[in-house]
């Protein structure tokens, strides 16, 4: 059998409205480009990047979802199983953060309860054409208790620092919960998902 090359697996998943970026912040995580000639993502896409936290290998693998609302039955499927959900929005674009609050809706409905949260003010390079101040994206993110970054795909601006602190706060939350830490002793948690420990 082969051997696994990652000690953890995390399932990130972003939504956001349409054109906000999504997959634009993907990318330049992922492959370290950027392209102003993305189509729009149809249903789902995904990625997968090993980093390293803390000595451990974490593989991500990195959901991009379609942001217009005829895919939404697609994409909401993708909720369940995820670790770390960023929302994005568009600070050109007032539209994309006023839908900030229906896309937190859709995390409460379709994901875990647990799962970490963070919202990324996207374009922050186009300063020039911003509608939506950075203070309002602090606010919103303060109201719902979550992380707040302002990035930029085209800059590469916080776009590697984002994935980062997602997956460090996510490993905070998982750790322990690993039974190879402690074989001897069970804990009973009881938002693990029922099959998690089964060995094969």
């Amino acid at each position: 059998m082969a051997k696994k090359t990652y000690d953890l697996l995390f399932k990130l998943l972003l939504i956001g409205d349409s054109g906000v970026g999504k997959t634009c912040i993907l990318f330049r995580f992922s492959d370290d480009a950027f392209s102003t000639t993305f189509i729009s993502t149809i249903g789902i896409d995904f990625k997968i990047k090993t980093v390293e936290l803390r000595g451990k290998k974490i593989k991500l693998q990195i959901w991009d979802t379609a942001g217009q609302e005829r895919f939404h039955t697609i994409t909401t499927s993708y909720y369940r199983g995820a670790m770390g959900i960023m929302l994005v929005y568009d600070i050109t674009n007032e539209k994309t953060f006023e839908n900030i609050v229906k896309w937190l809706r859709n995390i409460d409905e379709h994901a875990n309860e647990d799962v970490e949260k963070m919202i990324l003010g996207n374009k922050s390079d186009m300063e020039e054409k911003r509608v939506v101040s950075t203070e309002k994206g602090e606010a919103i993110a303060r109201e719902h208790g979550i992380r707040f970054m302002e990035t930029s795909a085209k800059a590469n601006i916080n776009i590697d620092r984002a994935f980062s602190e997602l997956a460090e706060a996510i490993l905070d939350k998982t750790h322990g919960r690993e039974p190879q830490d402690a074989p001897d002793r069970v804990t009973v948690d009881r938002r693990v998902e029922r099959n998690s420990n089964r060995c094969c």
